[in-house]
């Protein structure tokens, strides 16, 4: 199994229908059976083109040009919160074949959709071999932020995954730095979750963030690693971690460097 993490940065970059182009070659060329995406933004005065999806959806664009590649990727998505006060900002999930179900809620203290620091998780629900698991696109807040705990938002979250009792992967955007201690990402550890790059044969330095981005203003402006794919199971089998999409290892296309894992 073949994950990819990546918080596009949706409608913000340079030359974005290239870059969209661009990943929608690698993920042909990987072949990666889901894909979390984060700030998966459109413009909310855009035309309907079914549910609460518009014609700037990124994930519906992407998905419609690794159609026109010739591989059919299906997609979930729901918005968070409204960014820049022209987006709908969300998470969505790219997968292959059918799902059982896909839900998206809020976590954390906000449930504003009109403030930006409002969380949901997005998940699907898909059977592998004899099992089935859930696979979770995230997109955090920080450590120490008094508008929306990050604390509430990680324990809704699990509170939710462990009760549905499947194997599960969050994947995302966690917005806390694995090299720091004593905050958010050891609050992720300390509550049973398995990171998926410490357990891999093969990986590489794992950073995602080169320096300083939107939302860590006056925040750590170094290098950090704060994509993450997470497990709530022991027996973890990580063939490889490794970051894309930062400029090594493909091309950069994103403010953030992609994860991808494959499993055995």
């Amino acid at each position: 199994m073949k994950l990819l993490t990546l918080n596009c940065h949706s409608w913000q970059e340079e030359n974005q229908i290239e870059k969209m182009k661009y990943l929608a070659e690698v993920i042909v060329q990987e072949g990666y059976d889901i894909i979390a995406l984060q700030e998966v933004n459109q413009l909310i005065a855009d035309k309907i083109v079914y549910s609460d999806v518009r014609e700037s959806n990124f994930a519906y664009i992407l998905c419609e040009e690794l159609k026109k590649i010739g591989v059919i990727y299906n997609f979930v998505w729901d918005y968070h919160h409204i960014g820049y006060d022209v987006f709908h900002e969300g998470t969505g999930i790219l997968f292959k074949g059918e799902i059982e179900e896909h839900i998206s809620d809020f976590i954390g203290t906000s449930k504003d959709t009109n403030f930006w620091k409002s969380r949901k998780f997005t998940m699907i629900s898909q059977s592998i071999g004899e099992e089935i698991v859930d696979f979770y696109s995230c997109h955090l807040g920080w450590w120490n932020d008094s508008d929306n705990s990050f604390e509430k938002q990680v324990d809704d979250l699990l509170k939710f995954a462990n009760e549905r009792g499947n194997r599960y992967f969050l994947m995302g955007d966690f917005n806390n730095d694995a090299n720091v201690r004593g905050e958010g990402y050891d609050y992720l550890l300390e509550r049973g979750l398995r990171d998926t790059y410490s357990y891999a044969l093969k990986s590489d330095d794992g950073v995602t963030v080169p320096g300083a981005i939107a939302g860590w203003e006056g925040k750590c402006n170094a290098s950090k690693r704060i994509d993450f794919i997470l497990s709530n199971r022991d027996e973890l089998k990580i063939k490889s971690s490794e970051v894309i999409f930062n400029g090594k290892n493909r091309d950069v296309i994103s403010d953030h460097f992609g994860v991808a894992v494959e499993t055995f």
